[in-house]
């Protein structure tokens, strides 16, 4: 799935594929492997340059793994590992750039304060791997096994909780696996949000537009006052509860309070019901300072939420669903 074409696996008896007969770097056959090679770092660039802001908060992802994949990593043969493929490539990401329309902005304020050039990862020295590049293997196997949705801005947000998780198991035997349960756990989870990255879907009623408008519809049923109050500052939905519902509210909290918010989103059984149950719950606990609050001031509000108690926020969301 990552290696350059014509080159296998040295130690299988297996040399260097002549490739000029066929196939070749210059061959204009959309059909090449070159050519699907050169795409897919378009990709690898976007989703490199995305993992290696991941969790600025916290020093984890930029630390060496225990676990590296060791056939990569491994001198004696000629695969081209993806740090190789960013460094040696001349595009540029920046004009790669995939994110969803009309989102300019999909990390919280608080967690992006830092220049983008001071917030990157470096990379460790050979022979090591960081978790952050174990991220990037598992988003762009995704990208190559899924082409149809590839990679879209955020997806990296869904991946790092799930693999911080496995990652730091108490048990080593079970966190040496860490990558290959966390893939699993993705693809899995990606089965069940992935409408909310595509576009094409956004209108339609698993599209994430109509998740939205559900979070103000529950909002008129429970708070008609601050859903009158929203409305006349003509604050939709779109700008700030599109962040909150693509990327399960991970930019909201800090990563042990997403991961306690998650546990509760994976054990109930309409599990995005709640979430949506959630975002309300979160307008109402701020109901008061909405109310007082011109639309500059509540933009600022829902952009970079001030409750940091988690546990009064599912409280909340439990009353609600139980009042349903």
């Amino acid at each position: 799935m990552i290696i350059q074409p014509g080159i296998a696996k040295a130690n299988m008896g297996v040399s260097r594929e002549d490739v000029t007969f066929e196939d070749h770097p210059l061959n204009p056959n959309p059909d090449s492997r070159w050519n699907t090679y050169f795409k897919d770092n378009e990709v690898l660039l976007q989703i490199d340059k995305d993992v290696r802001r991941l969790c600025p908060d916290i020093s984890f992802f930029q630390r060496a793994t225990e676990y590296p994949c060791l056939l990569i990593l491994d001198p004696q043969n000629e695969f081209e590992t993806l740090r190789k493929r960013v460094e040696q490539t001349t595009l540029k990401s920046q004009t790669v750039a995939r994110n969803r329309s009309g989102v300019t902005n999909m990390s919280s304020p608080h967690k992006n304060a830092a220049p983008s050039s001071l917030n990157e990862y470096e990379v460790l020295p050979n022979g090591c791997e960081a978790h952050w590049e174990v991220v990037e293997r598992i988003l762009f196997i995704y990208a190559k096994l899924n082409p149809g949705i590839a990679y879209v801005q955020g997806m990296n947000e869904i991946v790092g909780p799930l693999y911080y998780t496995f990652a730091t198991d108490p048990n080593s035997e079970w966190k040496e696996h860490a990558e290959a349960d966390t893939f699993f756990c993705f693809t899995n989870l990606m089965a069940e949000i992935r409408d909310n990255f595509i576009k094409s879907l956004d209108d339609s009623q698993c599209g994430i537009t109509y998740k939205m408008e559900k979070v103000y519809s529950t909002l008129k049923d429970k708070d008609m006052e601050l859903y009158l109050k929203l409305q006349e500052q003509n604050i939709k939905p779109q700008f700030f509860a599109f962040r909150w519902l693509t990327l399960l509210l991970s930019q909201e909290f800090l990563l042990p309070d997403v991961i306690r918010i998650w546990d509760s989103l994976f054990a109930d059984n309409s599990r995005f019901d709640f979430l949506l149950l959630v975002c309300c719950a979160m307008l109402i606990l701020i109901r008061e300072q909405l109310l007082e609050g011109d639309f500059t001031v509540n933009m600022r509000l829902l952009q970079d939420y001030p409750i940091t108690d988690i546990c009064q926020i599912l409280q909340k969301a439990k009353e609600l669903q139980d009042s349903q």
